[in-house]
């Protein structure tokens, strides 16, 4: 075909190549592609490597491809549909694998592959030729690598029998070419199920709770396909990642038993709810014994304001303010600890939940009641001896990633932001907005603070999108009446906004 057909509009969805072969019964392959696609708003175009005569229990028969109709369909889209991104699955013979890279090169666009090797029956799929060849022309143009530990296993024709097995895995299969790769499935026998990525800059473990549903067909499908859609729609890898392993804990919690053996996924359009959300941790031990932090009591953090000195908390406890953060960006280590004393003790003559942002030494020698850590300071602190301490921790993030690697810690409280444009701060990320807190609504367990840009006039459709309490920066501190708007702020928490908040994780 060689008509050239105009761009697409941008506010189309983006089209999504899978590249995979046919599963009879819907329920792994391009069937499970194209629900996953579905799922995450792309459009998904299909390319048939090999078709299959398959049912719940086994697969019966498997009939590739040939190369040429396989260039046929790739070609076809090219000329009208070309991908943003494309995700490999099964792949019928060797002669297609070479095709499929000589046409990756030549589309020189995101890839995500599957190295479907064997079915979730046990049978291989293809043989130790098409392997070979995977690891010789394919992987040198992948992007993210998927495979379970049995396929990294045969990838790198080695066992994998413990955490460090994994990792020495990661960077031998790195070594054959990819650019990144995720090894799902390791099960250490302690109750859960984790993945290692490993990327250009970052590696980390995602961890979940082993589900009696995980058997379900057509995971490893939808995980690299979430992937793919992920990075279409403008995502990091590491949050493409972290959705992924969100959506196969949803879709296997939900399955069903379709047919008589392995139950069928079902598909449904993100964010996953607070039980299915993975937290990700730099070591794979971290993610099985997680921190527990206290909660802040019954009463609602409420209106939240962040203030530089003891002086304003001076001003504004008396008021009636119950929740604050003490952020110092510029004094001197003696000055510092006196202003967190002082700071500290007068939040205690007025009952007030008092935050020590970042300084989280000081805070435990002078006995704050808690600290709010940015991202950048997680892997740096001790979040042991915090959780030791009896302290209260609260967590700001950004992105999926950051929120998993949130989760992890349990802390007493996550922050979301910026919600609106700011100029309190200069960040890399822009406006959240109302929608991607909901979002965070449904996928966080206790209270969600909302910061950035909020104002007393904007606040209530920030508290109804799920906010249980609100940051406040500059709308008090910039104030020609610091006091004053202070008080219009806890009117504003006085109001039945919190009616319409959606219960924890709903």
């Amino acid at each position: 075909m060689s008509e050239i057909y105009a761009p697409r509009p941008p506010e189309q969805p983006p089209v999504v190549w899978t590249i995979a072969g046919s599963d009879s019964c819907g329920g792994a392959g391009i069937q499970a592609d194209l629900k996953t696609f579905t799922a995450m708003g792309v459009h998904g175009c299909t390319v048939i490597s090999a078709l299959t005569a398959q049912n719940t229990f086994a697969v019966e028969k498997i009939e590739s491809v040939s190369a040429d109709m396989l260039l046929a369909q790739m070609n076809a889209l090219q000329a009208d549909m070309p991908p943003r991104a494309v995700k490999i699955g099964m792949l019928g013979d060797a002669e297609s694998v070479k095709v499929l890279a000589a046409k990756l090169a030549e589309l020189k666009t995101y890839v995500v592959c599957d190295p479907v090797m064997i079915a979730s029956s046990g049978r291989a799929l293809i043989g130790e030729d098409v392997v070979a060849l995977m690891k010789e022309y394919l992987l040198p143009q992948t992007d993210l690598l998927t495979p379970n530990v049995r396929e990294a296993e045969v990838l790198i024709d080695q066992r994998i029998t413990n955490d460090n097995d994994v990792i020495s895995a990661a960077k031998d299969i790195l070594a054959l070419g990819a650019k990144a790769v995720v090894i799902k499935g390791w099960n250490s026998g302690n109750g859960f199920v984790q993945d290692y990525y490993h990327g250009a800059t970052q590696q980390f473990w995602l961890t979940s709770p082993q589900r009696k549903n995980a058997d379900a067909r057509g995971t490893g499908c939808c995980f690299a396909s979430v992937c793919a859609a992920a990075h279409a729609l403008g995502y990091s890898q590491e949050d493409a990642v972290v959705m992924a392993k969100a959506a196969v804990n949803q879709f296997s919690r939900l399955s069903q038993p379709i047919g008589r053996a392995a139950p069928i996924l079902t598909y449904q359009p993100l964010p996953c709810t607070a039980e299915d959300f993975p937290w990700l941790t730099s070591d794979a031990a971290m993610g099985r014994a997680r921190p527990q932090f206290p909660d802040c009591g019954d009463t609602p953090l409420g209106f939240y304001p962040l203030v530089d000195s003891a002086d304003w908390l001076r001003r504004l406890l008396p008021l009636g303010v119950t929740t604050a953060q003490l952020r110092i960006k510029d004094k001197t280590s003696a000055e510092l600890e006196n202003e967190i004393r002082t700071a500290i003790e007068v939040g205690r003559q007025y009952n007030c939940r008092l935050f020590i942002n970042d300084h989280w030494e000081l805070a435990i020698k002078n006995g704050a009641y808690g600290v709010h850590l940015g991202q950048e300071d997680i892997e740096t602190a001790d979040i042991a001896a915090i959780a030791r301490s009896g302290l209260r921790l609260g967590l700001s993030t950004h992105c999926y990633a950051e929120l998993a690697r949130a989760v992890a810690c349990q802390p007493s409280y996550h922050a979301l932001g910026p919600i609106f444009p700011t100029s309190s701060k200069v960040l890399k990320f822009g406006p959240q907005g109302l929608e991607i807190l909901r979002h965070w609504r449904r996928m966080v367990d206790g209270p969600l603070v909302a910061i950035g840009g909020i104002t007393i006039e904007t606040a209530p459709r920030v508290l109804a999108a799920g906010a249980n309490s609100i940051a406040v920066i500059s709308d008090v501190s910039q104030n020609a009446d610091p006091e004053a708007r202070a008080c219009e702020w806890l009117e504003v928490f006085k109001e039945d906004y919190q009616s319409k908040i959606p219960k924890f994780g709903s």
